[in-house]
């Protein structure tokens, strides 16, 4: 059995409410008697349950963030700039991997709203957003992140990713490419989809030139060597002449396969990525990428959720941020 609050009490001599007020509020306390009180909580090592006095507040003060891949450090860096923000407000960030898998990313909410959580932020895998209006009925409020849901009643914090896909298309056409591939999946990523979709906007507006699709299962690096190996066991007349990957994981994965394969990049294969990660930079052939202001998107997510916490009622509020093309040699930059 842990030491209890009347246990301090006890020992210092005091009741149980000015040993509560030391703890929660230690400038009505006489200073002797703070002393006294720390002196016990010292002495018997006594460790205040955080959790239990949240739970009979109604809510903690800790922010569930639920992401497509813990992995990739675009979400790393976007949990960053949510943590960052969270520190303002007295409040936590706890981050759950749904791992682009929808059972467990309903496991995670249903976690969260067991936890009674201060908000949720999520960037959701499908189109189904029925179990986030049952948090936010709930009193959890919810805000979508790198994904936008017009029409949905949730805020929501992300980049253009349709005009993402037409920068990165447009700068491989003006690179003088006509045969363009496309490797992203799963396309039930409302991200995956938009960056195909501005990528299929911008090829179509240049006479003769085409965009096939090389699907993949998941954004990762080992899905991106797998679609290499696929274009590198092609005949060279068939191959693309460049590629957009959905993420920079993938394409670092095309990167290391047709590297492997004796295809150089950007020479024989041009290839841009999308996220900007570290690494993108970082790369054996430095790598071309559409860039999103992820720490920031994450800040700006987390004020969002603070906000409606604070005042349910508000209006949700679309935050699109315009993202950027960086390039460098794996397109001849």
């Amino acid at each position: 059995m842990g030491v209890s609050i009347r246990d301090v009490a006890a020992t210092a001599g005091v009741s149980v409410g000015t040993v509560s007020n030391v703890l929660n509020r230690p400038d009505s306390v006489p200073e002797t008697t703070l002393d006294r009180v720390r002196a016990a909580i010292a002495e018997l090592g006594y460790v205040r349950n955080d959790a239990a006095r949240q739970l009979r507040a109604g809510r903690s003060t800790t922010v569930g963030l639920v992401v497509l891949d813990a992995r990739n450090p675009f979400f790393s860096d976007l949990a960053r700039g949510a943590d960052d923000e969270a520190a303002k407000h007295g409040l936590s960030v706890l981050i759950g991997n749904s791992d682009e898998q929808l059972d467990r990313e309903l496991r995670l909410l249903s976690l969260f709203e067991e936890q009674r959580a201060h908000g949720v932020l999520i960037s959701p895998i499908g189109d189904e957003l029925e179990r986030l209006r049952e948090l936010r009925e709930r009193g959890i409020p919810v805000v979508l992140v790198d994904r936008t849901a017009p029409g949905s009643g949730f805020s929501s914090v992300a980049v253009d990713d349709v005009r993402g896909g037409r920068l990165a298309a447009r700068h491989l056409l003006d690179a003088g490419h006509r045969r363009l591939a496309y490797a992203g999946g799963p396309a039930e990523l409302r991200q995956v989809a938009d960056r195909a979709e501005g990528a299929r906007a911008e090829v179509a507006s240049v006479e003769g030139a085409t965009l096939d699709i090389l699907p993949v299962e998941s954004l990762t690096v080992a899905e991106g060597i797998a679609a290499g190996e696929r274009i590198a066991a092609l005949d060279p007349a068939q191959r693309p002449e460049a590629v957009f990957a959905a993420n920079d994981l993938i394409a670092l994965g095309l990167l290391q396969a047709l590297t492997r394969a004796g295809i150089s990049v950007p020479e024989d294969v041009a290839l841009i990525g999308y996220d900007d990660i570290d690494f993108a930079a970082a790369a054996a052939v430095p790598l071309s990428s559409i860039r999103q202001p992820s720490l920031t998107m994450g800040a700006t997510a987390l004020a969002i959720l603070a906000d409606e916490a604070a005042d349910p009622a508000r209006e949700p509020r679309d935050v699109l941020f315009d993202p950027e093309l960086v390039v460098r040699a794996s397109t001849g930059g």
